[in-house]
């Protein structure tokens, strides 16, 4: 029997597949997404101011008729040292809860507290719980401050917080 040379030697055959591009490209958006995950874990929640952008339309002003006079009801005044204040100082400034509950308690407020807050606050803030929105748009008139919010946890919801940014 001969043996040619051709038939001595066994073919290797195999070789390397490769993936399609779909497999290729959805390892490749797992593994984006996996460091995505890693590198924001630990960032802080932040504020965002969200600002209503719709135009309303004019609503028209009612004519008085002659019979019926309006009357308006006198607002009650609000008692200032009936409303519990906490002060919070978010800025590098020292002592700047200090002197702000300082002076709010010459205003007449009833200052319960001061201390540092840690987080992020984009301008200087009263948060009121629902039923001291009031009070909260009067201390912040009293302070300059623009900007009043509803009270989330764990600010209490007995009482008006301040919260200073530099």
């Amino acid at each position: 029997m001969v043996v040619s040379p051709l038939n001595s030697r066994r073919r290797n055959e195999r070789g390397v597949a490769f993936p399609s591009p779909v497999v290729m490209l959805s390892v490749i958006a797992v593994a984006m997404a996996g460091f995505a995950f890693v590198a924001t874990k630990d960032a802080p929640e932040q504020e965002r101011k969200v600002e209503n952008v719709a135009k309303t339309a004019p609503t028209p002003t009612p004519t008085p008729t002659p019979s019926a006079t309006p009357t308006k009801k006198p607002k009650p005044k609000l008692d200032r040292s009936k409303v519990y204040v906490e002060v919070y100082n978010n800025s590098g400034i020292t002592g700047l809860a200090g002197r702000t509950a300082s002076k709010i308690t010459a205003a007449g407020w009833q200052v319960v507290g001061s201390d540092n807050w840690v987080g992020h606050i984009p301008e200087p803030t009263v948060y009121h719980p629902p039923r001291l929105k009031a009070e909260a748009k009067q201390l912040a008139l009293d302070l300059g401050i623009r900007r009043t919010k509803v009270a989330v946890a764990p600010m209490k919801l007995d009482r008006l917080t301040v919260i200073l940014t530099g």
